[in-house]
């Protein structure tokens, strides 16, 4: 390859890099955003007939059925990713969520409309959802497909890394209108950062313009491998790598939106803590993973998937139960350090998952079978889990009945990673069966 070729190459995986990062942190700001505001103002605007619990549960639920409609979009767009290209389709998902998000910003509450306002406020999150869901897969190709095969573990650790720069985004922005509105958050301070998606997507969209597809992809194209129905055909193909995909996920998921999601609603109606202290440890904590997510993509390059895999399982399990210890004892200083310590061992699962997974598929399938065992995981762990949690501390009255729901998901996680495949050191593209 000239030298000419290889400074192009150099300005194409920088690009795909950061339109992967950037793009992806627009997508997963929209979404955390309506988490944050689901658990701090929701019950309150949309289901004002119910109790706080009840309200709660029911604003966890509309919460769940974006997690639910994930693997949709996983399938729609897993579809024209691998027929289509990364590119084009990662601009349609980007599209996708901003609108979904801006439309929640303006969307009339209970008060005014009825109940129609939390039917269609449903509607929007699955289309967030859907728009997530079909994010995921084209982001971590875009970025490792074009990245060096021997370090693998880091490339595709950078869209992983728009999860924290969104949930740091959102959680800051809502802190922010938190303090601007003060006690106007509940009739206008948080629309404000929903209808400022559109500015996101704007950037993010400008950003993806500017990458070329895929050398993977294109090779594909230029060999005439592409697959007529890629969705059904990696189902037939690769039924167990989709099913592993997804379990060895459930350490890492539904620990994470209790980590990040239901604590804000734990801390405010458990503990007595404001919005503004909880949303600024969750923004640190997002902080910290900005760091902590690329260092361990990059140590699996070293040690091996399977390792630092099965490593942030053990951690994630041995955390379970000084994490509500932490909680409860309503200390300020160790509220805020539970919160943040609680990443490190999730980022030992999230930083080399998302090379882990893909490495399983070949690339003409890449995009549907990464993007479908990924996503079905929303169904089972990530989406249940804010439900999940609330019951459990309603009915046992003590967060350490949630510490146990954390271990099992764990355990679930070290049997699957023991059933998965070291790839790290094999060529993605001549291994597998194209």
């Amino acid at each position: 390859m000239s030298q000419i070729a290889d400074a192009a190459r150099s300005t194409q995986v920088r690009r795909a890099a950061i339109a992967s990062t950037i793009g992806t942190a627009i997508e997963w700001y929209d979404f955390f955003l309506y988490g944050t505001v689901a658990a701090l103002a929701f019950p309150y605007l949309f289901f004002p007939k119910s109790d706080v619990y009840v309200g709660t549960l029911q604003s966890f639920t509309t919460y769940a059925l974006g997690f639910a409609a994930r693997p949709i979009g996983a399938a729609i767009f897993g579809h024209y990713g691998d027929r289509l290209g990364r590119k084009a389709t990662l601009i349609i998902t980007l599209g996708l969520m901003g609108v979904s998000s801006a439309i929640i910003g303006i969307l009339p509450t209970y008060t005014s409309i009825g109940l129609w306002a939390p039917i269609l406020l449903t509607v929007l999150r699955m289309l967030q959802g859907i728009g997530v869901g079909g994010e995921w897969g084209g982001s971590v190709l875009l970025s490792m497909e074009w990245g060096n095969q021997r370090r693998r573990g880091l490339m595709a650790s950078w869209p992983q890394m728009g999860v924290p720069l969104g949930l740091v985004l959102s959680s800051g922005t809502v802190a922010l209108f938190i303090a601007i509105s003060g006690p106007g958050f509940l009739t206008w301070g948080w629309r404000i950062p929903f209808l400022l998606s559109l500015v996101l997507v704007a950037i993010g969209l400008f950003i993806r313009l500017r990458v070329m597809e895929t050398p993977y992809f294109q090779k594909v194209v230029e060999e005439r491998k592409v697959i007529a129905v890629p969705v059904v055909e990696v189902i037939r193909r690769h039924p167990k790598e989709i099913v592993l995909s997804a379990l060895i996920r459930m350490a890492e998921q539904a620990p994470f939106y209790i980590f990040i999601s239901f604590v804000l609603s734990y801390g405010k109606t458990t503990l007595g803590f404001g919005e503004g202290f909880l949303t600024l440890a969750t923004t640190t904590a997002g902080i910290l993973s900005l760091f902590t997510i690329p260092f361990f993509g990059h140590l699996s390059d070293v040690v091996g998937r399977k390792n630092m895999y099965m490593a942030g399982a053990v951690l994630v399990l041995l955390y379970a139960f000084p994490y509500f210890g932490l909680l409860d004892t309503r200390i300020p200083a160790l509220v805020f350090l539970a919160i943040i310590v609680s990443m490190i061992p999730h980022d030992a699962l999230y930083g080399p998952q998302a090379a882990f997974i893909a490495e399983h598929f070949p690339t003409n399938l890449r995009y549907s079978g990464a993007s479908i065992g990924y996503q079905l995981a929303s169904v089972v762990a990530g989406g249940p889990a804010p439900l999940i949690a609330t019951w459990l501390l309603h009915t046992y009255g003590t967060g350490y009945s949630i510490s146990v729901y954390i271990v099992v998901n764990a355990v679930i996680t070290i049997i699957a990673t023991a059933m998965m495949r070291e790839r790290a050191k094999v060529e993605i593209d001549k291994e597998l069966p194209v």
